[in-house]
This record gives C-alpha cells, sequence and structure tokens, in this order.
C-alpha cells in the first residue's frame, strides 16, 4: 500500500500511518519532524518543549489524496462528508489530546530520570495484533517482591543495620580489638556478640527473602494461553508483553492489566474476585467490550484492525479512560469508536469468577495497578522504641564521662587518648547489645499471646513491631458503618409521601398489607390503575431495578436466592421488594427480569446504567420494558443532598430525611423519570459524545447527566437500619473510663450521626453536646470563639465535612486543634477518606500523643496507615482495611481487651525488660570502674572471654527474658477498673525518674559487690574474679525472683537452669575458677554475704515505697486484702 503521508521537507521520513504487511503487524515512522506535524497546537508545543524540535515549519500534505483534504499549520486532517475534522490514525482533531499523553521526551532527558530514578508514566495505543504506539519497551511482566537482590544480598542487609548510630558503635568497638594498643580482652568477646546478633537478624532477612523469592517465581511461572495470528501457545507469566492477547480460565489469577475483549457467558459479563487488590470480598462484574464481544471467535480478532487507546498508569484502582478505535480495511478511515470504563478492565492479582476470558494486556509489571498501589512493608518506631534510643544516648554520655573521669583521676598520663579509648570499650557493655535482640523476641511472644487469647478469636498481629503501643493510646478514631455498626443492612421504613410504612421484627401486619398492594399493582395493566397505584409500582420497580445486584440460586436449594452485590444496602432494598412481591428473578448484562405476585415475568432491557460514585453521590438506571417498548424509565437513587436538587420541590422531604437521620436510619431518596423513545435518543447521543471523551471524561458525563436529571418526579423515601455490633456500648464506656478520648468519622448526615453516637453510648445520656456546622469562614470564627469559651472537658463536639474542610486550612488549624483535642469525644459527620487521614495526622502533630484507627473499608485505610496504632475489622465491606492494618479483629468489642488487657501487658513487660537489661549492664560496668579505679586506674578487664560473653546470654538471659510472663495485675481487675490504663498513657513504667531508679540501683550493687569481694578475698585476682562473678549472677537471679509481681513456674524454671548452667561451667572452665576455692565453704558464706548485701537495701526500700504509695490497682482492691496487712501498715507508718 503506498504511503498516504509524507513530510516534504524530510525526504527520508517513512509512512506514518498504519501500514499492513502480511502479517498483520502495524509499523510507523519514528521521525520526529513528521510526529510533530501530526499533533494539535498544544501537543506540538510540547513536543517541542521534550526536545522533538520544531513543528511549526513541518507541515504534512496529502499524497494522492481526495478532495475534501485540509492542510493546516500544524498537519494534515481528512473531512468527512459530517464536516468533522480526522486527522492521521484516524483520531478526531478535538481528541489529539490523547498523545499529549505519551512519550515525548528526548534521550538525554531520558537518561536524567533514569539516572535519578524518577519514574515516567506514559499513555499508550495498543493494537489487536500487538504493535504498540509509542514503539519503546514496556515493563516486563515480573512479579518482584523481594527486598534484597541475590548479589548485593550481605552488603544491603549490613548497610540497613550500620546505617544506625548503636549498631555502628558495636561494630568499631569490636573493629578496635584487631589493634593491639586497644586490645582490652579477647577478641572472642567482643565480636563473638555482634556477630551473634548480626547472624540472628541476616537469617532473618534471608528466610524472609527467601519465603518471596519463592512466591514470586510461583506467581511468574504460572502459565496462561496466548492467542497468536497461527493459532495460540502457552506461555509462563512472565513472557506476557503489552499487545498480547491472553486467555484467563476461572479460578485463575489475572497476569496483567487488561481489556475485557471476550468473554464465554452468554450475557457479554464475567464476574471477578478483587480481594487480593482492594479487598473486597464481592464480586465485581465486569462487561466485555461490545464491539468484540460480538465477534463469531477469538481468532477473529485479528481479522479487524482495531487499536485500544489507554490512559498513562496511575494507582486510582477504580478509575480508567480509554477506547477502542475500529479501522476500516485500509487502516484509514475510522469506523466505529467505543469508549472504554473501568467496567471493560481486568487488573492483574484479580481472579476470574466466571466464565472464560479473552483479555488485552495494556500494562505490564511496574506499571500494573497492583504495583503501583503495593507498598514496601511498614516499618513503625514505636513511642517506647523512641524512648530507650534516647536513654541509651545518656548511658552512652555515662559510659563517656567515666572514662573521662578515670582517665582524669590518672591526671591525663602517658597517651591517655588511647587509655581514654580502652576504658571506653571496658565499660561499653553499659549499651548492652542483647537489647535489640531481646525486645523483638519478646515483641514476637507478645504477638503470639494475642493471637492465641481465645477470648478475641480470629486476632492477627500484621505487625509485630508495636504491641507495646496498644498500652499507651490516647485518641482512638472509628469509622461507623461496618465498625460500630454491623453492616447488616434491614430495611424499616418506606416514605411513599401520601403513604408511610414501618417495619418491625415482630408484627406482619406492615408488610402483609404491603404485599396486598403490590398484588393490586401489578395486577392490571398500567393504563387501567390510578395515579395512587401507578406512584407505588414506580417506586416498587424502582427498587427492583435501579441498582447492581445479581441473583444465584443456592446450590443446596434452588428456590432459596443468594446475592451478590458491591453494597449491603442495595441487597436489603431487593430482598424488601422481595418480601413483598417482586422478585429478582434474573439479570444479565443487557436486560432485568422481575416475576410479580400473580407469577408473571417482567423482562426490562437495560439501555443506560450509571454506577454509584463517591462524586456523583447517586446511582441512575435507563430501562425499556420490552413487552411495552414506549415505556422508558429513568430510575435514580441517591443521597438527600444530592436528589433534593434534582427532584420536584416537595414540602416533606426534608423533614423525612432528618426524622429517620435522627432514628439512626441510612436514607436514600429515589426519584424517576418518564421518556419518549425520541428524548430517549437524545440523551442517549449526548451521552455517547461525552463518554467518547478522553480528557475530562467524567466531567463531560456528569454535566450530560445534571441537563437531563433535572424535575424528577419523587418516588419515596427509604429507611435501613444497620445494627450496632455486640457489646460495643460496654466497649466503648470501657474505652472511655479508661481515658481514650473517642473520635467518631463517618459519611453519613450529621442526623445519623448523633443517633448513633448516643445509641452507642459515646455520646452519654446527659452528657452536653456543641454543634460546630457553618457556612463560611465569618461564622465559622464566631463560633470557634464560642466553642474555646465552653472551658468543659465533658462536652462532645458534632461537627460536619464542609465545616472540618474550613477548620483545619492554615487560617483556622492551629486554633481549632488546640480546643478540640480537649473534647471528650468528636463526631465527624459527611467526611472524607481524605479528611480522615488529615485529622489523625493533625492530632499526632499537635498533641504528640498515641492514636489509634480502625475501621472495616476500603475507605478506612488512608485513616488507619495514618495513625500510629491501625486496627483493621474483616467485615461485610471486605480486608482492605484488616490487610492494611497493624493488627485485625473481627469485632469491635475485641479492641477493648486488645487495648485494655494486652496492651497493658504489652507496654508493662518491655519496660522492665528493658531496664532490667540497662540494670545488668550497668552494674557489670560499675564492678570494672571500681576494679580499675583500686588497681591504679589500670585499663584492665575484670572479668574475660567467656566470662563476658556468658553474662548476658548463657547465665542471665532466660531468667530476664522470663519477665515477658510476668502480670501485675489479673484481666478481671483491668476490666473492673480501666481506670487503671490512665497509668499507662503517662508513661510511668518507663521514664527518666524509672530509669535512674534502675542505674542507681547497679550502682549502689556493683560498688558494695566488689568492694566487699576486694575486703573480704585474698589479694588474687583469680579468687576476686571468681567470688564477683559468682554474686554478680546470683544478685541478678535474685533480682528477677524480686522484682516479678506474680511468680509463674516457668520463671522458676528459668533460674534453676541458669543456676545449673553456671555450676557446670565451673567444672568446663577451669581457667576462670579456683575449682577447690570455689566448692570450700569459706567461698560460699562470703559469697552469700555480698549477695545479701547487695539485694537486702534495695528489697527494704522498695518494700518501704510500695507500702507507703502502692500501685493504683492495690488501692482500689486495698479491701480484698484482708485486716493484717492493714494492721502491718498502719504499724510501718507508726513507726516511720
Amino acid at each position: 500500500m503506498p504511503s498516504l503521508f509524507t513530510n516534504p521537507n524530510n525526504e527520508e521520513s517513512q509512512c506514518l500511518t498504519p501500514e499492513i504487511n502480511q502479517s498483520r503487524r502495524y509499523s510507523f515512522s519514528r521521525d520526529k519532524s513528521v510526529v510533530s506535524g501530526l499533533l494539535s497546537d498544544s501537543d506540538a508545543a510540547g513536543a517541542r518543549n521534550n526536545g522533538m524540535g520544531p513543528s511549526s515549519s513541518s507541515s504534512v500534505s496529502l499524497v494522492g489524496a481526495a478532495p475534501g483534504n485540509i492542510n493546516s499549520e500544524y498537519g494534515s486532517y481528512q473531512q468527512d462528508a459530517t464536516g468533522e475534522k480526522k486527522s492521521i490514525y484516524g483520531m478526531i482533531e478535538s481528541e489529539q489530546a490523547d498523545y499529549e499523553q505519551f512519550d515525548h521526551r528526548s534521550l538525554p532527558r531520558k537518561g536524567l530520570d533514569k539516572l535519578l530514578k524518577r519514574k515516567r508514566y506514559f499513555a499508550r495505543k495498543v493494537f489487536l495484533d500487538g504493535t504498540t504506539l509509542p514503539h519503546k519497551s514496556f515493563p516486563k511482566n515480573v512479579v518482584r517482591n523481594q527486598k534484597y537482590s541475590f548479589i548485593f544480598f550481605l552488603p544491603q542487609v549490613l548497610w540497613e543495620q550500620f546505617k544506625y548510630f548503636f549498631n555502628l558503635y558495636f561494630l568499631i568497638v569490636a573493629l578496635s580489638q584487631f589493634f593491639p594498643p586497644l586490645q582490652v580482652g579477647y577478641l572472642f568477646t567482643y565480636v563473638a556478640p555482634l556477630v551473634f546478633v548480626l547472624s540472628i537478624t541476616i537469617t532473618k532477612e534471608a528466610i524472609d527473602d527467601l519465603k518471596r523469592w519463592r512466591r514470586d517465581v510461583k506467581a511468574n511461572s504460572q502459565r496462561y494461553t496466548r492467542l497468536t495470528v497461527d493459532g495460540s501457545e502457552r506461555v509462563p507469566s512472565s513472557k506476557i508483553s503489552v499487545g498480547d492477547l491472553i486467555v484467563i480460565e476461572a479460578d485463575e489469577r489475572v497476569p496483567a492489566d487488561c481489556i475485557l475483549m471476550r468473554t464465554t457467558e452468554k450475557s457479554g459479563a464475567s464476574f471477578i474476585r478483587t480481594d487480593q487488590l482492594d479487598g473486597e470480598t464481592d464480586w465485581k462484574l465486569r462487561r466485555a467490550v461490545k464491539l468484540t464481544q460480538e465477534l463469531p471467535s477469538n481468532h477473529s480478532l485479528f481479522d479487524i484492525h482495531a487499536a485500544v487507546f489507554a490512559e498513562r498508569p496511575h494507582k486510582a484502582i477504580y478509575d480508567f479512560i480509554g477506547k477502542l478505535t475500529k479501522y476500516d480495511a485500509a487502516g484509514q478511515d475510522v469506523e466505529h469508536i467505543e469508549s472504554l470504563s473501568l467496567e471493560q478492565t481486568l487488573w492483574a492479582n484479580t481472579v476470574v469468577a466466571s466464565g472464560t476470558v479473552v483479555g488485552l494486556v495494556i500494562y505490564t509489571g511496574k506499571e500494573t495497578r497492583a504495583v503501583l498501589n503495593a507498598s514496601s512493608p511498614r516499618s513503625k518506631m514505636g513511642k517506647l522504641d523512641q524512648e530507650l534510643n534516647n536513654l541509651s544516648k545518656i548511658l552512652f554520655a555515662l559510659m563517656f564521662l567515666l572514662s573521662l573521669l578515670l582517665v582524669a583521676c590518672k591526671k591525663f598520663q602517658g597517651s591517655w587518648l588511647i587509655t581514654l579509648f580502652r576504658f571506653t570499650l571496658l565499660f561499653s557493655s553499659i549499651i548492652p547489645i542483647s537489647m535489640r535482640v531481646n525486645l523483638d523476641m519478646g515483641k514476637t511472644a507478645y504477638s503470639f499471646f494475642i493471637m492465641r487469647d481465645k477470648k478475641i478469636p480470629g486476632t492477627v498481629v500484621r505487625n509485630s513491631s508495636i504491641p507495646e503501643e496498644l498500652g499507651r493510646i490516647d485518641y482512638l478514631f472509628s469509622d461507623k458503618t461496618g465498625t460500630l455498626t454491623q453492616n447488616d443492612m434491614i430495611f424499616r421504613k418506606l416514605n411513599l409521601g401520601s403513604s408511610y410504612f414501618e417495619l418491625t421484627e415482630h408484627d406482619e401486619s406492615t408488610l402483609k398489607e404491603l404485599r396486598e398492594i403490590t398484588e393490586e399493582a401489578f395486577a392490571q395493566e398500567e393504563g387501567q390503575i390510578d395515579t395512587a397505584t401507578k406512584h407505588i409500582r414506580d417506586m416498587l420497580l424502582s427498587l427492583a431495578l435501579c441498582h447492581n445486584v445479581t441473583p444465584s440460586s443456592s446450590s443446596a436449594d434452588d428456590a432459596v436466592k443468594e446475592y451478590q452485590a458491591s453494597s449491603p444496602d442495595e441487597i436489603a432494598l431487593v430482598k424488601f421488594a422481595e418480601s413483598v412481591g417482586l422478585v429478582l428473578e434474573d439479570r444479565t448484562m443487557n436486560n432485568i427480569t422481575l416475576k410479580t405476585p400473580q407469577g408473571n415475568l417482567l423482562v426490562f432491557d437495560v439501555l443506560i446504567m450509571f454506577p454509584f460514585t463517591s462524586e456523583s453521590k447517586r446511582m441512575g438506571i435507563v430501562v425499556r420494558e420490552r413487552d411495552h417498548p414506549e415505556n422508558i424509565f429513568y430510575f435514580i437513587k441517591g443521597a438527600d443532598t444530592m436528589m433534593s436538587k434534582l427532584v420536584k420541590p416537595s414540602d416533606w422531604l426534608d423533614e423525612e430525611c432528618d426524622n429517620l437521620a435522627r432514628e439512626g436510619l441510612r436514607t436514600l431518596v429515589f426519584g424517576s423519570k418518564r421518556m419518549s423513545t425520541e428524548i430517549f435518543e437524545e440523551f442517549k447521543m449526548e451521552y455517547e459524545t461525552a463518554k467518547s471523551k478522553v480528557v475530562d471524561r467524567s466531567q463531560h458525563i456528569e454535566e450530560t447527566r445534571l441537563r437531563w436529571e433535572k424535575g424528577l418526579d419523587l418516588l419515596g423515601v427509604t429507611g435501613v437500619e444497620d445494627k450496632l455490633q455486640e457489646d460495643v456500648q460496654g466497649s466503648l464506656e470501657n474505652l472511655k473510663n479508661a481515658g481514650i478520648k473517642l473520635w467518631m468519622l463517618t459519611g453519613d448526615k450529621v442526623e445519623t450521626g448523633i443517633c448513633i453516637a448516643r445509641s452507642a453510648r459515646l455520646i452519654s445520656r446527659n452528657q452536653p453536646m456543641y454543634k460546630l456546622i457553618v457556612d463560611d469562614e465569618t461564622q465559622l470564627l464566631e463560633q470557634l470563639t464560642e466553642y474555646a469559651g465552653q472551658n468543659d472537658d465533658y462536652l462532645a463536639l458534632v461537627i460536619d465535612g464542609n465545616t472540618l474542610n474550613m477548620c483545619i486550612q492554615k487560617p483556622f488549624q492551629k486554633l481549632f486543634m488546640k480546643e478540640v483535642v480537649k473534647s471528650a469525644c468528636v463526631v465527624c459527620c459527611r467526611c472524607s477518606p481524605t479528611q480522615k487521614a488529615q485529622i489523625v495526622k493533625l492530632v499526632k502533630k499537635y498533641t504528640k500523643k498515641q492514636t489509634a484507627a480502625i475501621g472495616d473499608g476500603g475507605n478506612d485505610v488512608n485513616m488507619i496507615n495514618s495513625a500510629d496504632v491501625g486496627l483493621g475489622i474483616v467485615g461485610k465491606e471486605g480486608k482492605q482495611a484488616s490487610m492494611a492494618s497493624d493488627f485485625s479483629i473481627t469485632q469491635f468489642k475485641h479492641c477493648t481487651r486488645l487495648i485494655l488487657w494486652h496492651g497493658r501487658n504489652s507496654y508493662k513487660r518491655s519496660a522492665r525488660l528493658s531496664q532490667f537489661i540497662f540494670h545488668r549492664g550497668v552494674i557489670i560496668s560499675i564492678i570494672q570502674a571500681v576494679f580499675s579505679a583500686i588497681y591504679f586506674f589500670a585499663a584492665i578487664p575484670v572479668f574475660t572471654g567467656m566470662l563476658l560473653v556468658g553474662y548476658s546470654t548463657f547465665y542471665t538471659m532466660i531468667p530476664v527474658f522470663s519477665l515477658i510472663l510476668d502480670e501485675d495485675v489479673k484481666d478481671d481487675i483491668v476490666f473492673t477498673y480501666p481506670e487503671l490504663y490512665k497509668d499507662l498513657q503517662k508513661g510511668r513504667a518507663l521514664n527518666f525518674r524509672t530509669f535512674m531508679t534502675w542505674i542507681w540501683k547497679a550502682v549502689f550493687q556493683g560498688g558494695i559487690m566488689m568492694l566487699l569481694a576486694i575486703a573480704l578475698f585474698e589479694q588474687k585476682i583469680i579468687r576476686i574474679q571468681s567470688i564477683t562473678f559468682s554474686a554478680l549472677i546470683m544478685t541478678e537471679l535474685l533480682m528477677v525472683c524480686l522484682e516479678v509481681s506474680r511468680f509463674k513456674i516457668w520463671m522458676l524454671l528459668s533460674v534453676v537452669l541458669s543456676m545449673v548452667i553456671y555450676i557446670a561451667s565451673i567444672f568446663l572452665l577451669p581457667e576462670y575458677f579456683d575449682f577447690t576455692f570455689v566448692f570450700s565453704f569459706d567461698f560460699w558464706w562470703k559469697t552469700v554475704v555480698l549477695v545479701l548485701a547487695c539485694n537486702i537495701p534495695i528489697y527494704f526500700f522498695s518494700f518501704i515505697i510500695k507500702t507507703l504509695n502502692p500501685p493504683n490497682w492495690k488501692k482500689l482492691t486495698r479491701g480484698n486484702h484482708g485486716p493484717m496487712k492493714e494492721r502491718i501498715m498502719r504499724w510501718i507508718r507508726g513507726r516511720l
């Protein structure tokens, strides 16, 4: 075929239009000047800015063209009989904006983007034979979730560890021992602990990454059928590329982002499961492209000349804009254009639930929606970890000052810098390297305890690094629907304006009356019934037709119908229609079949359908009754805020919606419009024009709808009840008593939010409430000032989304946040998902306190991720919130036990464990300091080799780690007195005061131990070493026994086991122990004296303090301890 377009300014340019060769593959010129000549004015400017060269001087002329061809400054167009200008590739001039999304970057720009790792995404045009425009290599379709590469695994892991100061500090300490002047002991002593910790970390990372690699290999090796001109072939998922036509069987994973071209389902639609993509458990309906679905076979796809334009890849899984263009046999003129939307997409990682489908691959690998929305494993650093990090800095300063003091006492003699460094190395155990390992193991254990708790079944810990943060929560942000409520919708009220119906659980009279009315409405032809009956008939038809529900028969009983829908609201409406006699019998892509009370079937052809979106706040459907083609109905249902603008004026609508909202019911307003065939065709033409737009398609469709939806007939209002979750009232009451401030963030109306808040006891019956609802900034400032003057911490605040949006802007943000955080509880209504996340971030910013967020739907994910602790409920809205959370639960009431019980234990145990480890490191350093001071400030280690290594591992690790089993109170006391949680919020288990208390204990015990050892024993270093180390081990084991709140058998066994290991080491390590001396009576009685001297004063003062100032839980339960203890306590107070 001759070239249709050439560039006179470039004789070497090739044909730019599609040219069909024997393999039916299209070829395009890469000549930049020609390409720029094909773009619209804005496109040409964009091309010049991207280094594609000038275009204004490069006009494209038509060679051998028929009359009607038009040359313009920016390109050549063909004008058809309608006067519409068509450019090359068959695109009309107004849609040349498609090409603005193509990759027009120059080679230097591409190189710079690659060097700076800047991700750029561009649109593409994919022909059915696999050719793409522009010509470029798209990402490989490989799944890669590995964190490390095989070659650089070790360097990457080491970098992750040593980029932190303290890990780097331990590395420097270990490396310093390779230099003789700095050696203070055996190399093994300093290298072994570091190697041990690194080995655990590297092994854990290697195992986790190996699991990821195996999952990737399995996913990349899954084989699919790829259609070709010559037939078909089986290829692995990793070999699939953009432009391939892939056959996907039922229950198979979709390997890449595709357009649904064909399906074996007669209706032309297939269901997919998206739970692995968005967490939603309901099946989603996807419709095949109408043009390709009507082809006789799959291989007929290669017999037509068509291309799919796909917008640039982005993260939004619920949005897609594209179109399919069919050309004539010459590949020149456009014969058909069909718009593509989300309904024609198959995103990667979804699963085909019904039928066998053929998909055209448009995005692969890193450009798929699944990968773009994937995030690396979240790494949250808890408040406890931050506090320990700060305390470790204090210990580092203490270690340096202690070293400097000893050097100063030596009057900086000789190579004092080397001596200073040697002392620093000797005291390096002050900062215990085992801290991180012990805490991580403890967190793993806490997570295990949570998941094994039979009182909260189904709980899953998805982030094991922050279980102790459950014990520090100050603010809890909660969704309403599905979180505080069951998301189990029950139809309760129907208001038709002239008549009103209320359904109750135990009263069947209303339902019986409605059945009689329905039977009467459908017993006669429409023209034979009166206006009132006709109104009821239209309302029931809107309930049964305006939805996305698909019926299916139960496998056990074909008479029992089950329904699939994306919203439980819709199922409740369809079930209500069924209960009064109008049954949804069948549904396909093109028609809906209803069964009347008389058993007759009414078939309606679906002409146009507008799905519900959060932006439009309504859903619409245009249907034609098959037996009466003149009856074309346009049914619409939606939120009252939107529908009140569309329906004819009504004197009862607003009042009724407010009444239903005050009762806590979810309201929907129904409207309709009847169309003649002529009016519908006019509407359809405008809609198709808007739908064919690529740029701002949604806006064009919305404008078209609004023009035709004005003046709807108001049919009625429905009220659907969403029941409260089990024991949600008691749970909220306990959380409030625990000092946690509760916020309810919901998208419902203000009246509905207040009603649910009161029924759930989020707002108490007599609790004062302030409504902050304004229309402009002047009113906002006045109300904020009035609200700030309330000075009532018991006050509850109610605010709507519009007011909240103004409040979180800069002029009012500081004042608003200063006052709102004081409220006992806050109810935010008409709140968007973005606002939910914003308010959580602002509370964190202004209060610096711990926040938690709980939700059950995909719209709660941002809020959950923004909080310090995310709680997800596995509910009817799917698993997306659960998968994104740190802790997944099955009911709201479980969060009470999770926070008050497991949060308390995890925080108290981690605080006690960390301080005990600090104590263990400081006491041995003090012993070393006293030893060096007595022996002329010599930088000589008192403990070396296996003694130093075994001290924090074999001899003391098990008993100290057994503290993770400790419980200061029983769970019944925690739930009887939830106020005990307030102590945890103040951080009293671990703060500077408790930290210094443990440091002083270590200083006293270490000093007394070393001084008495030298005083009681002969001046033989091996005897001083053995007696001091023996006393040190016994002191640590005794401290564990004295510090635990409730002794358990496992703790006793750990102490006994550690003592057995220590006695065994006396035989195994003769170089550290004088065997004869150790088993003498003199050794043991003096060792006992040392241990008692170190511990009795500590225990005595602790007993006095706890007696005079007992813990709050003891104060609350003091009456249970009996009169004897009271008399003892009064006697002690009297003597003091």
